[in-house]
């Protein structure tokens, strides 16, 4: 509980925000400088000032040298909004095609996605928006049931109109990831241990305010290929890799790739991690979660490079195809 003297207005957490981020950059770029101390690994977090260190792993299950987890996003959007796959039509009302381009994502791809990964007996991560199992009960019944151990991280309520509230306090995040937890855990029968920040839109409350909500790791890290661990006042919370640059959204909509291009791109990413693994075998072992999204790897095409990359991955002596709650147990959080 915070003193008489720490209570915050609106306008001392207006002013505080750009106080902490002022901090916290100059604690990253001076703390390099500072004398070494025990546990000398760990630096300054530039988002939120807490400390930040790896978690070393000297190989994961089976010797392995490279952790991957595909992570599913399954989202709710509303009619009218979410991603874009044609910008040059987004102005008409209605937008008829880019709707299509997400709803198929929603109908068909979900499934599809799910059917693959059972089929090829590969471990798949769940990211879930709370409102998509009461807005499709039937597309959700259909995927869970191909994917009924599959861990799910929480994603918020929705991609577009019940975002995280930021820049609203600490208590008012706290609050958003509880009921976004209980929402899933009233579907799914178990409370979420992952977050991912819906749209990737955090601030330097949230890592405070999900470890405070008892999740256990976040997805919002996208700088490193190793795990690492942040030390917030609400407890540890455990990193898990997610490079931008392997998010098929991404590459598909930004970019503009298609799914032979970004087969090329993961299987490049992944494989000179495992080379530089054999060319240095003391090399701490690496991770990275891939985020994939229906809309993508969904289509027969998608889902056609999706399949070539598991398969190829499969016969890669030192990647472990694994997901992400077992990540965390094998780098020591349980």
């Amino acid at each position: 509980m915070r003193a008489a003297s720490e209570v915050e207005t609106p306008g001392s957490r207006a002013q505080a925000g750009p106080i902490r981020a002022s901090l916290a950059v100059l604690v990253f770029f001076v703390a390099p400088l500072l004398p070494a101390a025990a546990g000398a690994q760990e630096a300054a977090d530039p988002v939120t000032g807490f400390a930040r260190e790896p978690i070393h792993v000297e190989s994961w299950p089976g010797g392995k040298k490279i952790a991957v987890g595909f992570a599913l996003f399954v989202e709710e959007f509303g009619f009218g909004q979410g991603p874009v796959y044609r910008p040059d039509l987004a102005s008409r009302n209605p937008d008829l095609v880019n709707e299509a381009f997400r709803q198929y994502g929603i109908d068909q791809g979900v499934t599809r996605v799910g059917r693959l990964f059972k089929e090829l007996d590969t471990p798949l991560t769940i990211v879930l928006n709370a409102e998509f199992p009461g807005k499709y009960p039937s597309v959700w019944k259909e995927f869970r049931a191909s994917q009924p151990d599959a861990p799910i991280v929480a994603h918020g309520m929705n991609n577009t109109s019940r975002m995280l509230p930021l820049g609203r306090g600490l208590a008012e995040q706290k609050a958003y990831i509880r009921r976004t937890l209980d929402m899933i855990a009233d579907v799914t029968g178990s409370r979420p241990l992952g977050w991912s920040s819906p749209s990737v839109y955090s601030n330097g409350d949230t890592p405070e305010a999900v470890a405070a909500e008892g999740v256990a790791y976040t997805l919002d890290q996208m700088d490193s290929d190793i795990v690492q661990r942040l030390k917030t006042p609400a407890g540890p919370l455990m990193l898990l890799p997610y490079p931008v640059v392997t998010v098929d959204m991404g590459q598909e909509l930004a970019r503009m790739q298609g799914p032979r291009e970004i087969e090329a791109l993961w299987l490049d990413y992944i494989l000179e991690l495992a080379a530089e693994a054999r060319a240095e075998p003391t090399r701490k072992a690496t991770a990275v979660v891939i985020g994939i999204h229906p809309f993508a790897v969904g289509t027969p095409d998608g889902a056609a490079a999706m399949r070539r990359v598991l398969l190829r991955l499969k016969q890669e002596d030192l990647v472990w195809l694994t997901d992400t709650d077992a990540m965390r147990k094998a780098a020591g959080m349980n």
